[in-house]
């Protein structure tokens, strides 16, 4: 059996045909799901009253082949539901004292899942649409931001033709975005809990013509149903904070494959740029007769 998209509901339906046991199990993710996807299938068989093998079976039960299963589908519907103060809730006990260590090795996880799940066709197709597109437009709300004005940053380098849609009211977007059209790209980047002025964007974008490349989390992402082109990135939250390492990785790649795809001009404009900073003076250096720069690369 196929879990439905709607595990909560489909858990209610099923509610007649579970054991005592699992009856117990349900009614308590129904009530505390946000909690019980961070729980081991030992820690809610506690919880619950029931022993570890009843919540593997109930997973079976409810459609999935194991608890891990089960417990990533209850991760994956909670990551846009939780409001911050939840988040900060479930994770507390996740990450207890040693915050740097846990949440560095999480982000480590996150970029090998990342790397596993990607697909290198669709990252090709995305390198090709950005070197041949008319005009480029790049649109990231909130926390995305920060990635979205990475990635124009280093486009405005590489391309003359790239845009970075400034988002501070919904109608500035649509107004920047009213040449858009067939041989444009637009790169839209969101991760829970998702922008809807990201998802417009990308509607109305879609819906003219232009080519839409999403940078986003999941193919429930609703972001990939106006995607021609989706890459995904695992952003899982650490407390209020979204983890934003795997899609900056991501990110990363994709403008030095670019770079790499435009290399003789890039290396004329990175030379011009050489020159204007030494000019103005735009890097801090020491002078010739100051101590030798500290040399800050590990071994």
């Amino acid at each position: 059996m196929k879990p439905s998209k709607n595990l909560l509901a489909q858990i209610e339906d099923q509610m007649g045909e579970f054991s005592k046991g699992q009856k117990a199990i349900a009614r308590y993710i129904l009530t505390h799901y946000d909690k019980a996807a961070f729980m081991t299938a030992y820690k809610l068989g506690s919880t619950v009253g029931v022993s570890e093998s009843t919540v593997v079976r109930f997973a079976s039960e409810v459609g999935y082949e194991g608890y891990p299963q089960l417990q990533k589908a209850l991760q994956e519907l909670i990551r846009n539901r939780l409001t911050s103060i939840q988040r900060m809730e479930v994770t507390s006990e996740q990450l207890g004292d040693d915050v740097l260590t846990k949440v560095l090795n999480m982000d480590i996880e996150r970029i090998r899942k990342t790397l596993e799940n990607i697909s290198q066709e669709d990252f090709n197709r995305a390198v090709d649409a950005l070197v041949n597109a008319k005009h480029i437009y790049i649109i990231g709300i909130r926390s995305a931001a920060s990635l979205a004005g990475f990635l124009s940053f280093y486009f405005n380098h590489i391309f003359d033709n790239s845009r970075l849609v400034q988002t501070s009211s919904t109608s500035e977007i649509f107004e920047q975005l009213l040449r858009v059209g067939p041989g444009d790209v637009l790169v839209a980047i969101s991760f829970p809990r998702y922008s809807r002025r990201t998802v417009n964007a990308a509607k109305f974008s879609k819906d003219r013509g232009a080519q839409v490349i999403s940078i986003t989390d999941c193919e429930d992402s609703p972001l990939a149903q106006y995607a021609d082109i989706l890459m995904m990135a695992r952003s899982d939250m650490a407390s209020f904070v979204d983890s934003l390492v795997a899609p900056m990785s991501l990110i990363n790649a994709l403008i030095v494959a670019i770079g790499l795809k435009k290399s003789d001009e890039v290396s004329k404009t990175y030379s011009s740029l050489e020159h204007i900073w030494e000019e103005y003076n735009v890097y801090e250096k020491a002078d010739a007769d100051e101590e030798k720069e500290p040399n800050c690369a590990n071994d």
